[in-house]
């Protein structure tokens, strides 16, 4: 599996900014009040984010050890959920980025009592997104020796006589 790239994240949190930012354009010219996220929305954020990482750390211990065998399939799937967690977090931080931009563009701009749930949301997405790539790093696991096999296409052939 690769590891995520900043392009993942950064085209995650450009659509995300995209989104949001139009979002409340259509809400707006429909005469609706803008979008606001709940407080809960960066609560469980980051609460997903400490997760992740309490799920990658017994995989880097286990790595770590000389003697302890470390279950690959489970270390693939938190290396997943870690990489799933940087892309939501883009995508989440870059929402409440263009809801941010969008109420920044107002003609009056609103006071930061109303705009500190979108500021909850996008330091929640930013750190979601952190943690998502401490996790992903926390999941390399060494390669084995008996990884290689003979008559592998990586490896050199032994010359034939």
């Amino acid at each position: 599996m690769k590891r995520t790239g900043p392009v993942a994240i950064i085209v995650a949190a450009l659509l995300g900014a995209a989104t949001g930012f139009l979002l409340d354009q259509l809400l707006t010219a429909n005469a609706r009040p803008t979008f606001t996220p709940t407080l809960s929305l960066p609560i469980v954020l980051v609460l997903i984010g400490g997760l992740v990482v309490v799920f990658a750390v017994p995989i880097r211990r286990a790595a770590r050890g000389d003697r302890v065998h470390v279950n690959p399939f489970r270390a693939l799937r938190v290396a997943v959920l870690a990489k799933a967690s940087s892309i939501v977090g883009a995508v989440a931080g870059g929402f409440a980025a263009g809801l941010l931009l969008f109420l920044a563009t107002r003609p009056v701009t609103p006071s930061l009592g109303s705009m500190s749930e979108i500021i909850a949301s996008l330091v929640a997405g930013v750190i979601l997104v952190a943690a998502g790539l401490v996790a992903e790093h926390l999941c390399i696991i060494r390669k084995d020796d008996d990884d290689e096999h003979p008559g592998d296409p990586g490896l050199p052939q032994p010359p034939r006589p």
